[in-house]
């Protein structure tokens, strides 16, 4: 039972990311609310590329946090917490 739970907290955090960042990208354009697209990026600025001759392999990472995806994870915490 505790497995069944782990991974439906990392669905409901995953989706309150992916929620928070896209509202938080369709929020840039009105003027005040463009606070919840502030955030910080990190990762790999250029990708990692393997080039084996015949197969070439490119690894790349890059993570942007914003204030809408934190809010979006704190509403899937809720929300978890609430169904559970």
């Amino acid at each position: 039972m505790g497995n069944r739970n782990f991974w439906i907290l990392l669905l409901m955090m995953l989706s309150g990311i992916v929620l928070g960042g896209f509202l938080g990208s369709l929020a840039d354009g009105i003027s005040f609310l463009s606070w919840l697209n502030f955030g910080q990026s990190f990762g790999l600025d250029t990708p990692l590329v393997l080039n084996l001759g015949v197969l070439v392999i490119t690894f790349g990472l890059s993570i942007r946090i914003t204030m809408a995806g934190i809010i979006g994870v704190i509403i899937a915490l809720l929300v978890y917490h609430n169904i559970r």
